[in-house]
């Protein structure tokens, strides 16, 4: 899988980051969130990022 950086909140590794991949999805870094109370697949999982990383990652179509 090929990956490209869309957006980040620095410059570090460590940060949340969005990324495009060259299959047609996102991969998004970011903090595993608790306490959720969310019934998930074991397969599936969830990251907490900040809004105002999708709206650098993707501009004006990304309004909250």
């Amino acid at each position: 899988m090929k990956v490209e950086m869309l957006a980040t909140t620095c410059d570090k590794s460590d940060c949340p980051t969005i990324y495009k991949t060259d299959r047609g999805t996102i991969l998004v870094q970011g903090e595993t969130p608790t306490g959720h109370g969310l019934d998930l697949p074991a397969h599936e999982s969830l990251v907490e990022i900040p809004i105002e990383l999708i709206q650098k990652a993707f501009g004006d179509s990304a309004r909250a």
